[in-house]
């Protein structure tokens, strides 16, 4: 028996997140192309494959526990000088998702865990490269909107290739998704 790497995020959905993918490989970020965009609920974490079932399990009854609610992404930030890190802002929905990587990361399932750093919810964009490129992916994405109904989220793996691929999806138990704010999805980008 091995160990595999495993992490639970919330995708952004298209054509949000293949724009968000392009624009981060854009900027120079290596590893965009193997990194699904996405609002992280669990953050890489090695687990013996042995567990995979019962890590499914748990999702599952977090998930029949959540329901529907509405993301909305506007605007960028930044967790510099912290760690090199630009992203795009929650900024409707932070809590659903704060609450839901806690019942993720609980104690009594499988995948308890001590964050690096207090929950964020965000969407990286830059990652790790120079800050010259940091600056103006904080710069070009400040105007980006996105909104959408949350449904659910995925497990997902790491490859030894270092790409991550869903293994399987969660719906939230509730089948009533709250009304939008009313506005569009769009995605106007800033100047260069």
């Amino acid at each position: 028996m091995g160990t595999v790497t495993i992490g639970v995020s919330i995708a952004v959905p298209e054509p949000h997140g293949s724009l968000l993918q392009e624009r981060r490989a854009g900027f120079g970020d290596a590893a965009a192309h193997g990194i699904p965009t996405h609002v992280t609920l669990l953050p890489p974490t090695e687990v013996e494959d042995s567990a995979l079932l019962a890590v499914e399990s748990h999702l599952t009854e977090v998930a029949a526990a959540g329901r529907p609610f509405p993301m909305r992404l506007s605007g960028t930030g930044t967790f510099r000088p912290l760690s090199p890190v630009v992203y795009v802002q929650v900024v409707q929905g932070a809590e659903t998702c704060a609450w839901l990587q806690r019942r993720v990361r609980d104690g009594s399932g499988p995948l308890a865990r001590e964050l690096q750093f207090p929950y964020h919810p965000h969407v990286t964009v830059a990652h790790g490269i120079e800050d010259a490129a940091m600056d103006r992916a904080f710069r070009e994405l400040a105007g980006f909107e996105a909104e959408w109904p949350c449904t659910g989220f995925a497990l997902y793996e790491q490859g030894p290739d270092g790409v991550w691929r869903k293994l399987r999806e969660f719906a939230f138990g509730g089948a009533l998704v709250p009304p939008q704010t009313g506005r569009a999805m769009s995605a106007p980008l800033g100047g260069a």
